[in-house]
Parts: C-alpha cells; structure tokens; sequence
C-alpha cells in the first residue's frame, strides 16, 4: 500500500471522530425518513449500507479501517441495516472487524444470507457468518438468489420460531428467476424481499414490487447504483434545472430518491468505502421525496441521457 493511500487514510479517519475508538455510536444531524416492516410495524431508514465487493478487501490493515470508518459514519448518521453474504469473499469479517471497532452499535441491523447449494449445509453456514459478525443473532437471514430456496426456508422459519433469527427472506439480482420469485412471494410467509431496482431497472415495478405491499412483504434494494456505473455514466451531465424539487444535491442523491421514494421500498442498500459518498447516501434519506408525477420525470430524465 502506498504512502499516499496512507495519508489520505488518516484524513478520512480524523473526519471520522472516533470511529475506530471502542464507543457507543450516537446517531446526529437530521432525522432520517424511516418505512415500517410490514409483519411488525418496526421502523428502518430507506438507506441502509451493502457490503458488496467493497467490503472484500481480505486481511489489509488499512483498508479495514477505511471500511470500519465508513461503518462509522453510517451510524452517526442514522444508519441501522448492514447487509452482506458468504459469496462476498472476506466482506463479513470485514462488518465484524469494524463492529467490534464501534463496540457492536445498538443500531445495527444485521441483514446476512444463506448461499449453500446443499442445505444440509446451511446451518453450519449460518453460524459460520454470525462468527465472522460477531453478533448473538441475526436480524434478518435470507435465501440468496433461491439456491435451495424450500429447503432453506424451513430451516429459516424453525430459526424464527425459536427467536435464533427476526426475520426471514428471498433474495435475487440483476431481475433473474423473476416467476419463480413471485411465486415463493406468494406462497411463503417472508417478511422481506431483496431485489434489483433503479431508475434504469424497473422491472420489479410491475410484478413484485406490487404483490409485496399486497402481501405485507418489506423490500431491500440492491444494485441502486448498478455497483457505480449508473452513477458514471450520468455524472458528467448536469442535473436538471429541477432537481431541487426531489430534494436532492447530486446525482447519487438523485438515483436514490427515485428508488425510496417507491412506498413499496423499506431500505436500499448502497455499498461504498468512501466516507464522503456514505455521509450522502445517507442524506437521500432525509429532507424531500419525490411523489409519482415527479419520479416519472426523473426516469425519463435519466434514460434519454
């Protein structure tokens, strides 16, 4: 790792505060815009944080407490959800790394997956990741990508029976086995659902994303930003003269509003390890959301970019 890496490192840490200090982290600044889980009425902010590739960054010092100061950030900012899986490499060590930095933040909730092919193996996994977290329990365990989807639920829901996990739930990405999706919606008691969907991916919006709040079924929303290239291919061109009537300041704002703004979506979970970019992830979740006139306006501002 380079002396300017290091350097810009313990700029961002010292703009961090304490993040790496065994605190209590005290969330500040405005209120954040909250959804209620529909099977318990619990509230969660739109934005959470994911922990996709970014938090894969295996044993390097350095860039561990890049991640736990962004972690930190999170949750001064009013951040609650955390998401990751055992697909995404070192990803958990690095949450539980920068959980036990914060002294394991009341805030949290703890969104993992169970990604085994053979479901004999799914418990092992399970207490596998909780390990790597650090944490008694999960909140929410999911089904990534419906790999064994009936197996794994029934162990998911005797999990829920016996208070070893809160909540149970489906995954998928990149708007796959959408049918199959709708009908494990349908017929199984998830609390949640995790799905693609951003200004460009819409698909969800004529299926799920209605049989969800028919169904009392929260909604995650991974790849808002389509891991960064949405925001890349945008960013060089100027936000409308009337960007001001979303409430938001820049285009990562922008691409984020139109998403929580859908009153299907509980949280969406961008992943970062920049302090910068989590302090305005976070602020899409505050001030103005857009109502449907305006988020209409916003997908066709987007596509004809």
């Amino acid at each position: 790792m380079t002396i300017d890496r290091r350097s810009i490192l313990q700029g961002c840490l010292a703009t961090a505060a304490s993040a790496l200090a065994p605190v209590n982290v005290v969330a500040q600044g405005p209120q954040l815009i909250t959804r209620r889980i529909p099977s318990t009425g619990e509230q969660l902010p739109v934005v959470g944080l994911g922990s996709w590739i970014t938090f894969n960054v295996g044993d390097d010092p350095v860039l561990l407490d890049e991640c736990a100061a962004v972690m930190a950030a999170f949750f001064e900012a009013g951040g609650r959800m955390i998401d990751s899986s055992p697909m995404y490499g070192s990803s958990q060590r690095t949450i539980g790394y920068g959980l036990q930095k914060l002294d394991f933040p009341q805030a949290l909730f703890s969104a993992e997956k169970v990604w085994a092919s053979n479901p004999r193996k799914g418990p092992g996994q399970i207490e596998t990741s909780r390990s790597y977290w650090g944490v008694p329990r999960f909140d929410l365990m999911q089904v990534h990508n419906l790999v064994s989807w009936q197996s794994h639920l029934e162990t998911l829901f005797a999990m829920k029976a016996e208070k070893k996990v809160r909540y149970v739930g489906i995954t998928t990405s990149h708007g796959r086995r959408h049918a199959e999706f709708e009908q494990v919606m349908a017929s199984q008691p998830v609390d949640f659902i995790q799905v693609t969907y951003n200004v460009l991916d819409r698909q969800v919006e004529e299926r799920i994303l209605p049989l969800a709040r028919e169904r009392g079924i929260a909604v995650i929303v991974n790849r808002p930003f389509r891991r960064g290239h949405l925001v890349k291919r945008i960013e060089h061109h100027p936000l409308p003269s009337w960007a001001g009537e979303t409430g938001a300041r820049n285009w990562a704002q922008f691409l984020l509003k139109f998403i929580v703004s859908h009153q299907a979506v509980t949280c969406a979970i961008p992943a970062t390890t920049r302090l910068d970019h989590v302090r305005e992830n976070m602020a899409a979740a505050t001030g103005t959301m857009p109502d449907g006139a305006l988020r209409r306006r916003m997908a066709a501002y987007v596509q004809q970019l």
